[in-house]
């Protein structure tokens, strides 16, 4: 488990994290989520003990990061997949990290094959590819068979087999007991992986809350409607709740309405409907509507090129 409260971090005049209080509880996958700039990055390095914090606490598994006699055991960590000396093999460089936390020789090889990397055992870290670091630092993380694992951006350079595989893997471990805390940029692969959200902006709490509860809260209900009359269909829909929108391929976006609604108004007045479809807002879409006042670095509108 992890346990902030009130964690505030200054780097001279710039806030990067403001009294922050969050809870990441066993048993379930946590994504953390927030703009560029938020504050997830200074947050995890915070959890770690990398940076001390200015005010509050962060404690993992009960006690702060550094008070653990055996780290590794307790937090496996992804903060940055490149911090591995590019000299050496990926073998040696968790053989050197086993017999430096106590864990036993066979768990670099058991950690090597969970991660797809045992043919490239003996291939120097430098010349891995993105997606190869990415499975590295994994598996680095993994080495101590910790309780709590912490996974900052783990996607970046993965294919679509390695999004897959980090997204069953994640939700094994959670299912297994341990707690599960990952930030990503990927909004639909967060969606599929993760049951529960931190999101932050600015460095403050916006929300802690379920998935499902989450994008419940947060979507608009809407209806994709294909006609051979879209215009007959706009008229007889017209109502001051109701907002209707026509894409380029002449489908309709209705909201204000569900789809019997707009079957039953559609069957009386004899138009004919070749799509009649609800949808709902993407995670995507429901933090981007939450997010929207924190965004720190928004760029400009600019035309194409003449």
């Amino acid at each position: 488990m992890i346990e902030a409260h009130n964690l505030t971090k200054r780097y001279g005049p710039k806030l990067a994290v403001d009294e922050l209080s969050f809870t990441v509880r066993p048993g379930v996958v946590t994504g953390f989520l927030g703009p560029n700039g938020a504050g997830k990055s200074t947050t995890m390095r915070l959890i770690l003990g990398l940076d001390t914090p200015t005010s509050g606490s962060v404690l993992v598994n009960g006690r702060p990061y550094r008070a653990h006699r055996a780290p590794l055991h307790e937090v496996g960590a992804l903060l940055e997949a490149r911090s591995v000396h590019p000299g050496r093999t990926a073998f040696h460089h968790l053989l050197a990290l086993a017999r430096t936390n106590g864990i036993r020789r066979s768990r670099v090889d058991d950690v090597l094959e969970a991660v797809g990397l045992s043919d490239a055992a003996r291939r120097r870290a430098g010349r891995f590819s993105l997606g190869m670091g990415q499975r590295l630092g994994i598996a680095t993380a993994l080495l101590g068979d910790p309780r709590t694992i912490i996974l900052d951006e783990p996607l970046n350079g993965l294919d679509t087999e390695g999004i897959r595989w980090v997204r069953a893997l994640l939700q094994s471990l959670a299912a297994e007991g341990r707690t599960v805390f990952l930030s990503s940029h990927l909004m639909n692969e967060m969606a599929l992986t993760a049951q529960h959200l931190v999101i932050v902006g600015k460095g403050r709490l916006i929300a802690d809350i379920g998935m499902a509860d989450f994008v419940r809260a947060r979507s608009r209900s809407v209806v994709r409607v294909r006609t051979t009359e879209p215009q007959a269909l706009i008229d007889r829909l017209a109502g001051p709740d109701v907002e209707v929108t026509v894409d380029q391929g002449e489908a309709l976006t209705v909201s204000g309405l569900t789809t019997d609604q707009i079957g039953r108004t559609a069957g009386a007045a004899g138009i004919t409907l070749l799509e009649l479809t609800a949808q709902q807002s993407s995670l995507e879409e429901a933090f981007i509507d939450l997010t929207g006042d924190a965004v720190e670095y928004r760029a400009a509108t600019v035309g194409a090129p003449s």
